[in-house]
């Protein structure tokens, strides 16, 4: 007896990523967290701009879609795009994926790295 092994489907407030897909930025704003859907419907028309630019630059032949741009929070039109996040120095290479949605950009580009201290600068010091 074989069973077959079954991935298990990613979904989003009970739908797939299919169905998400055929939303509007609107439509999708309403599957949101009460933050999260507030700033989606006060700048639903900055999010809908961003997936148009970002699917363009990706069309041209480009890699990754640069942004400074850390606020806008992520819809199902960018799932599988690689975007590069400026955390404040550099540009964070990140792909999003399924588990991203409704959060915002910032959130994956950290802006603050963890103090390495060495046992040599501790040695030094005495």
């Amino acid at each position: 007896m074989e069973m077959e092994v079954k991935k298990k489907e990613l979904k989003f407030k009970g739908k797939t990523l299919e169905e998400l897909k055929t939303l509007d930025v609107r439509e999708f704003a309403k599957l949101l967290r009460s933050r999260q859907r507030r700033t989606v419907l006060r700048n639903f028309q900055e999010h809908e701009n961003f997936v148009k630019r970002a699917n363009n630059q990706l069309a041209k032949g480009k890699r990754a879609v640069r942004t400074h741009n850390r606020t806008l929070i992520i819809v199902p039109g960018l799932i599988g795009i690689k975007l590069q996040i400026y955390n404040g120095k550099d540009f964070v290479p990140v792909e999003i994926t399924m588990e991203m949605l409704g959060h915002k950009f910032g959130e994956f580009a950290p802006t603050r790295v963890r103090a390495r201290h060495n046992k040599d600068e501790k040695v030094k010091k005495k």
